[in-house]
């Protein structure tokens, strides 16, 4: 999969984007709040996904347009298509997006057809965070894979907030504890997919994290990378397709927890409890890893993602790196370019002679444009 034409005006900073990128490396060059991160942005928005920077979307006008416009023409192993997405400031709440011409009553369209991984600043957080940041990872990954997975925790997270208002009832004296039943009867088939699904991508994730790592090590350390069930215990063995002995299993699990959901006023069982665990040489990366090994820990997470897709899909997702580079050595870099050297790739960095990729597809960006006059290019150096 690989992009051939952006055009964006009015999101954010950015002005009259008008870009053709190349099928491998692309690198986007700039001094910082020029742009760059806000164009691959909005790239990441065209997938479907909410912004990684946790933008609102009311954030996504600039603050002199009355609208923002992003064309995206992408090409995968079948057809080329299209996506437009346009907001307008007098109706924010009403988003105009059509996928080949076709307009969409929500984001899964996009999610299903294009697909993008983002590397980025803050997925150390993958390592130092908190569990619902390694929850997120992996469901991202999961229903990059099979879209429709993502429905699942959209149900999830409605179905456990409708039991802990039920609970919030059953403290306050309004309701009794045989209405949680068919609450936990959904949310036991619902979770315990989710759990099935989590377990089934770790593994791969596992395999992939532990090979990349000793390369990226030289050899000297091990990652394992491990799902933790808050349901399911270490041992437990999954199925090869989720089935009722999962679904019961939770659901006692449930029944078991209803005193103390009720003393503690939410329900603190289930897949929403669940973590991932990253260990070096046997030690937790959170706890025990240095800067470096944490890293390092997070990059080949990202690289693995990309590696499962690309295996599992046959086909390359295109790669955003935002300001990531930059802060590699040179040996770190190599490896990052040899694991993405077939796929489509955007950098963003202050400095381009730093990056070592091979890349003929070279751009500066100066207020949110991309400079491709040469004189345009000679004026804003001088005056800079």
């Amino acid at each position: 999969m690989y992009i051939t034409r952006i055009t964006v005006s009015g999101f954010k900073n950015l002005k009259h984007i008008d870009l053709i990128p190349g099928k491998n490396f692309n690198i986007i060059y700039g001094q910082n709040a020029q742009g760059k991160t806000n164009l691959l942005e909005a790239l990441w928005i065209s997938t479907g996904c909410r912004s990684f920077r946790n933008s609102k979307e009311k954030d996504y006008l600039a603050f002199d347009e009355d609208e923002f416009d992003i064309k995206i023409i992408f090409q995968d192993e079948l057809r080329t298509q299209e996506i437009n997405y346009r907001m307008i400031r007098k109706n924010i709440k009403n988003k105009l997006i059509t996928l080949n011409g076709v307009v969409q009553k929500n984001n899964s369209g996009l999610f299903e057809n294009f697909k993008c991984i983002a590397f980025l600043p803050d997925d150390i957080e993958l390592i130092r965070g908190t569990p619902d940041k390694r929850r997120n990872f992996t469901d991202l990954c999961y229903s990059q894979l099979k879209p429709k997975s993502m429905s699942f925790i959209r149900k999830y997270d409605q179905l456990t907030a409708q039991r802990n208002a039920v609970i919030k009832n059953i403290t306050a004296g309004k309701d009794s504890e045989e209405s949680l039943d068919i609450w936990d009867r959904q949310l036991a088939a619902v979770g315990s997919y989710i759990s099935f699904m989590r377990n089934q991508y770790v593994e791969k994730l596992s395999v992939r994290c532990r090979e990349l790592y000793s390369r990226i090590a030289g050899g000297t350390e091990t990652l394992t990378v491990s799902y933790q069930s808050n349901i399911f215990p270490q041992d437990f063995e999954y199925p090869s397709v989720p089935d009722s002995s999962m679904t019961e299993i939770y659901y006692r699990k449930l029944h078991e927890g209803i005193k103390n959901d009720i003393r503690l006023g939410y329900t603190h069982t289930g897949a929403g409890r669940d973590d991932i665990s990253l260990k070096i040489n046997g030690l937790s990366a959170k706890e025990f890893g240095s800067q470096g090994q944490q890293k390092s820990t997070a990059l080949v997470m990202r690289l693995a993602q990309a590696q499962i897709y690309s295996e599992e899909k046959q086909e390359s997702p295109v790669i955003l790196l935002d300001d990531v580079m930059g802060e590699l050595d040179e040996r770190r870099q190599k490896f990052v370019c040899s694991i993405i050297a077939d796929m489509q790739v955007f950098i963003t960095t202050c400095n381009h002679r730093a990056v070592i990729a091979e890349c003929e597809n070279i751009f500066e960006m100066h207020g949110g444009r991309i400079i491709t006059d040469s004189e345009e290019k000679s004026n804003v150096c001088s005056s800079g």
